[in-house]
C-alpha cells in the first residue's frame, strides 16, 4: 500500500484530481460504518485533518485514514481502535467520531455540536451545491506566482467566493465577499487566461485553465457583485 501511495503521489497532479470524480468521493451512510469498507479520500486532496482541521506537515502531522469512514485524519484524531464488521470484527484505526458511534463510548473532548465558523464549510460539501466551482490560480501582487486552489461560490452563500487549498479540505483557506466588485477581462498572456476582481485599491488576479472557464467565472462573479443570487438561466449549477 505504501508503494501504491507513493506511485499515486508522483503520477497524479492537482489538476487531474480536481477534474476527475474525486470531489464526489462516496461517503458511507451512518448505518454502514464498520459494515462496509469505505472508499478512502486521497491524500493529495486534503491539506488539513478532516476532523480537527489542523494543517498537515511532514514532521508533526502525518496523514492517516480512518478505516470506518475513509477520511484523512491526523494521528491525534485517529488514535482510537474499534471492531469493524467488514474486517472480521478485528480492531482497526478509526477517527474519534467513528469510535464514538461504533463503541458508544462518550469522550470528554468530543466537540460534536460546536458551531461552525464562516470558513469551516467542507469543500466537497458546498461544491456539490454550488453555483460554480473549479480549480483556479490566484496570483500574488507581482503577478508572477501565487496559490492554486479550489474555488467555490456556494448556492447557500452566493455572494461570497470561498478559496480552498484542495478540493476535499474541510475548512476554507479564505473567502472574498463579491458584492460591489468590478470584474475585469485581461489580455491573454503566456497562454494564461487572466481576469481580475477590483474594488478601490483591492485587486485580485485569477488564472483559469481555459477561455471557456474564464468566461464562466467572470459571469458568475459579475452577477454576485451586483447582488444577483439565483443561477443564470440555462447554466448548470455545481459544474
Amino acid at each position: 500500500q505504501d508503494a501504491i501511495d507513493r506511485k499515486e503521489k508522483k503520477s497524479e497532479t492537482f489538476k487531474t484530481a480536481v477534474h476527475g470524480l474525486e470531489t464526489d468521493t462516496p461517503v458511507l451512510k451512518t448505518e454502514e460504518l464498520g459494515r462496509r469498507a469505505p472508499q478512502w479520500v486521497r491524500d493529495n486532496l486534503v491539506t488539513m485533518c478532516m476532523r480537527c482541521k489542523e494543517p498537515f506537515n511532514a514532521i508533526k502531522r502525518r496523514r492517516h485514514h480512518c478505516r470506518a469512514c475513509g477520511y484523512v485524519v491526523c494521528a491525534r484524531c485517529s488514535d482510537y481502535k474499534a471492531e469493524l464488521q467488514y474486517d472480521g470484527n478485528r480492531l482497526n484505526r478509526v477517527c474519534q467520531e467513528c469510535y464514538v458511534f461504533l463503541t458508544g463510548h462518550v469522550l470528554l473532548e468530543d466537540r460534536e455540536g460546536k458551531h461552525k465558523g464562516i470558513l469551516e464549510k467542507g469543500a466537497a460539501e458546498i461544491s456539490g451545491r454550488s453555483l460554480l466551482c473549479s480549480s483556479l490560480q490566484l496570483l500574488d501582487k507581482n503577478g508572477k506566482g501565487g496559490m492554486r486552489g479550489w474555488f467555490v461560490i456556494p448556492q447557500d452563500d452566493p455572494l461570497v467566493l470561498y478559496i480552498y487549498a484542495a478540493p476535499q479540505d474541510v475548512r476554507a483557506h479564505t473567502s472574498i465577499p463579491l458584492l460591489g466588485y468590478q470584474v475585469r477581462d485581461l489580455p491573454q498572456g503566456d497562454s494564461r487566461h487572466l481576469f481580475q476582481l477590483a474594488q478601490s485599491r483591492q485587486v485580485y488576479t485569477f488564472v483559469a485553465d481555459t477561455k471557456e472557464l474564464k468566461q464562466r467565472w467572470m459571469r458568475a462573479m459579475a452577477r454576485a457583485a451586483l447582488g444577483i443570487t439565483y443561477p443564470e438561466e440555462g447554466e448548470d449549477v455545481d459544474s
